[in-house]
């Protein structure tokens, strides 16, 4: 018979690093608001969460990649926001992050929520930051716990 294994985000027990940029501080505190309830909402207590704040979104793999290796963490959550202006450096910025994401987590094995808002304008921000298209933090710390139980399960301890 095949065995069939899913993240639930039973998140009782976990610890939870959090990196989230200053820059357009007023879309990744609303970002950081919804990924504190959701983790709250499913179980995980407020001692066992850890929010470091950094100056930008292209600090964030950096960050994510300390509380990785600080080996405190059963997830992690990186919460950001890059809005479209008139050079290349959004390009830049967004290639950076999703790529130093992406690397964090393949190098250190430790599940990430990617809460990173790449977006043509601040009302898109805004949107996906509690507003009319959801909290896109709130997915993220999600994500990050059902990756979090996915691996204990792997690993024999779910």
């Amino acid at each position: 018979m095949v065995r069939i294994l899913q993240g639930s985000p039973a998140g009782r027990g976990l610890r939870v690093g959090i990196a989230v940029a200053r820059f357009n501080e007023v879309v990744t505190e609303r970002l950081l608001h919804g990924a504190l309830q959701t983790l709250r909402e499913n179980g995980v207590a407020d001692g066992d969460v850890e929010v470091l704040w950094v100056p930008g979104a292209f600090e964030l793999p950096m960050a994510c990649r300390w509380l990785a290796d600080a080996r405190r963490f059963d997830a992690l959550v990186m919460l950001g926001a890059v809005v479209r202006g008139g050079t290349d450096h959004y390009d830049y910025v967004c290639s950076g992050v999703t790529d130093g994401a992406m690397r964090t987590g393949l190098d250190t094995g430790v599940p990430l929520g990617f809460g990173v808002l790449t977006c043509a304008s601040m009302d898109q921000a805004l949107a996906r930051a509690g507003g009319d298209a959801g909290n896109k933090g709130a997915d993220a710390a999600l994500a990050a716990l059902s990756m979090a139980d996915l691996r204990r399960r792997i690993d024999g301890a779910g």
